[in-house]
């Protein structure tokens, strides 16, 4: 049954008569007169006796009425109960975020996203995969220089950039000999690394000493002084400031985007949208220093 007639044929039995109905509702008179047509015949039953001056319920029209018009009203008052809501965040938000970013930041950014809205359940999952938002059942993911997807939509809210760093007791080789590396990664199959510095590009030969899963990891162990390592400038700005690490150049290739991902843009949750201005307000230029001082903060 079609609802909007429905609706129209309660409007119009409230307010006995299609004029009054119009009046009251701002609709055209004949779209109402048209639409209670259209119900009596898929009903085939007659709602309205119409005479020249005034219209009136049918016994039937009547009963209909009664019945519908509660109906309506449970309706319209579930619709409301739900979206009462809408503008304040609440219920469960499930997000999906990258190893590294959710062992830097993730924490600090979730703690206080829920004591800003202590009515919404965040659960935070690390994943390095791409994950399926519908059949997994997330809301939001937050992903690494993402393949594009007609899926999702989204925006990027940092930028990072890798570069090369090493211990200052590990000499870079003057004679173009191979360094060692730590790598993410088993790193069988480097062979050399792509820089730029202000002096030009340079191709730095490496062999790996160490294959490790988690640039933090890699850090630590390029901090000990074991090989050189290719790493997030937010993650080693600060051991560059204190000369625990040194910079051999900038990584030659895509600057590293962090995107936030999301089913649709339209009818956002408010849940979404609010964890989406949190992101914002941490990290307004979404600059690769921003997220270092967030990350030492």
């Amino acid at each position: 049954m079609d609802l909007l007639a429905l609706a129209d044929f309660n409007l119009v039995a409230r307010h006995e008569g299609f004029g009054r109905a119009a009046r009251a509702s701002g609709r055209p008179k004949a779209t109402l007169s048209r639409r209670v047509a259209e119900l009596e015949g898929s009903l085939d039953l007659r709602l309205f006796e119409r005479g020249a001056r005034r219209l009136r319920l049918t016994q039937e029209g009547r009963a209909f009425h009664e019945r519908t018009g509660a109906l309506l009203a449970e309706l319209d008052e579930a619709a409301a109960a739900i979206t009462s809501g809408v503008d304040r965040p609440r219920g469960r938000l499930r997000i999906s975020a990258p190893l590294l970013f959710s062992q830097t930041a993730m924490g600090r950014l979730a703690a206080g996203f829920a004591l800003k809205f202590p009515e919404v359940r965040l659960e935070v999952t690390t994943e390095d995969r791409a994950v399926d938002m519908v059949e997994e059942g997330y809301d939001l993911v937050i992903r690494v220089n993402p393949d594009p997807d007609e899926a999702l939509v989204g925006r990027v809210f940092l930028r990072d950039r890798l570069i090369v760093v090493a211990s200052p007791d590990l000499p870079r080789p003057a004679d173009g000999s191979a360094v060692p590396v730590v790598a993410r990664g088993p790193g069988d199959r480097i062979v050399a690394w792509e820089v730029t510095t202000p002096a030009g590009s340079s191709r730095i030969a490496v062999h790996a000493v160490l294959g490790l899963s988690s640039l933090v990891m890699v850090r630590d162990a390029v901090r000990a002084g074991v090989g050189a390592g290719r790493l997030p400038l937010s993650l080693v700005s600060h051991d560059l400031a204190a000369g625990r690490l040194v910079h051999w150049g900038d990584v030659v290739g895509p600057e590293i985007g962090l995107w936030a991902l999301y089913p649709s843009r339209r009818l956002l949750s408010a849940r979404v949208s609010a964890f989406l201005d949190h992101l914002k307000g941490a990290f307004p230029q979404g600059s690769p220093d921003e997220l270092a001082a967030y990350i030492e903060g």
